[in-house]
């Protein structure tokens, strides 16, 4: 009997031996688990945008405090007025994009029709009394110590209904009546911005957003190739027809168009800005004056802090600082780019899509006006100009992006 018993135990034991997966299935389902688990990376969160945005920002105050000490203290007797109000709502529009990126970007999908609603009322709001003027134009809105640009609001809106319309369309996004209906939805938030805030800049922008976000979604790109070579020969040749026929006109517009074409023939202040800023931008040769050490920025560029202000970094840093920005500027666009690319859904890819388009316009229609590749149009450098209505837009902008990057998930090979 117990000779039978080690029998038996010794077949249970050679059958062990030969099987082991047997003997350790659960330890293997365990540590198969625990693989997996290791091998699945948590939520992904882009601290390479924020380090850009953070680097971005730092330039743009040390500049901003370098381009305006002067005008400050001439107007209001402190060379840091500038530079206190952008640096105290910059870090706190860096601390609310943190916050923004938190929450589940697709709750915007909620708020499309109100965000759409609110941007077109502000904007015709600002004919009514609670408009305010500043520097000669009616584009603020002013409710109680609070005052913005309600345009601003406008190319968030755009970016958010675009996005949500393209999801819903689904593959009704071939047919054009789809493309006329997303192209009206952005147009007419174009024409409020141009009729009600006479922003011409910024309803060019908004036009800009709405077909560049038309382009991304739709499978086709050939006709949007066709259309953009026409109207670009379309404009070209009315430049043209103004160049020649145009000399004198009480437009302003107009004028900027004819000061762009010949600014050395140009008379009164059609010229006067563009031409000093590409004198800043002659003085500062490869490497600078320094920083601190510009001339134009002593009264002879107007408003250098504005839209101009990237001709004072390239006299005070040179070609050498100008590149330097440039190249920070492209990183930022890359991690959009990135966050674009391996976005969970359609949805959160289109809605930093529309922020890649939007800060890309921003940067190349400033950087060509400041260097006379394109006729004045007012727009400002993004991080670096002053303005708290920009830098707060901008910021909730970067706060969207963040917040789909938290989504992103990679597999394991």
């Amino acid at each position: 009997m117990e000779k039978a018993k080690q029998q038996k135990t010794m077949q249970v034991s050679k059958h062990n031996k030969n099987n082991p997966g047997n003997h350790s299935h659960k330890k293997s389902t365990s540590g198969n688990s625990l693989r997996a688990r290791l091998i699945e990376k948590p939520d992904y969160y882009d601290y390479s945008l924020v380090a850009a945005i953070i680097l971005l920002t730092c330039f743009g105050l040390i500049m901003l405090y370098s381009t305006s000490a002067y005008t400050s203290t001439l107007r209001f007797g402190d060379d840091m007025y500038f530079f206190k109000k952008q640096a105290a709502i910059s870090f706190v529009c860096i601390a609310g994009a943190m916050f923004i990126s938190l929450f589940d970007y697709h709750i915007l999908a909620r708020f499309t029709g109100v965000l759409y609603a609110m941007a077109a009322a502000s904007m015709i709001l600002v004919r009514t009394p609670l408009g305010t003027v500043s520097n000669g134009a009616r584009r603020w809105l002013k409710i109680g110590p609070i005052q913005f640009q309600p345009a601003e609001i406008a190319k968030i809106a755009v970016i958010v209904c675009l996005s949500y319309m393209v999801v819903h369309m689904g593959k009704k996004m071939n047919s054009l009546r789809a493309c006329m209906t997303l192209g009206g939805l952005g147009t007419f938030l174009a024409m409020l911005a141009y009729v009600c805030t006479d922003n011409l800049s910024t309803a060019i922008i908004i036009f800009c957003i709405t077909a560049g976000m038309i382009f991304v979604a739709h499978p086709k790109t050939r006709i949007f190739l066709i259309i953009a070579g026409t109207v670009i020969l379309f404009v070209a040749i009315i430049v043209l027809i103004i160049g020649q026929t145009v000399q004198k006109t009480d437009d302003f517009r107009l004028n900027r168009i004819v000061a762009w074409l010949h600014p050395e023939n140009a008379t009164g202040d059609a010229a006067y800005q563009t031409i000093q800023a590409l004198y800043a931008i002659g003085s500062g040769g490869f490497l600078g004056r320094g920083l601190g050490n510009s001339i134009q920025k002593l009264g002879s560029v107007p408003e250098a802090q504005n839209d101009m202000i990237f001709s004072i970094i390239c006299e005070e840093l040179g070609i050498v600082g100008g590149v330097i920005l440039l190249i920070l500027f492209a990183y930022l666009l890359y991690r959009l780019f990135f966050i674009a690319q391996n976005a969970p859904d359609l949805f959160g890819s289109l809605l930093v899509s529309g922020v890649f388009i939007h800060i890309a316009l921003q940067v190349i229609l400033n950087i060509a006006v400041v260097v006379n590749l394109m006729p004045n149009t007012g727009v400002t450098l993004p991080f670096i100009s002053y303005g708290g209505t920009s830098i707060m837009f901008l910021m909730a902008e970067m706060g969207m992006a963040l917040s789909v990057s938290r989504q992103i998930k990679f597999k394991a090979p």
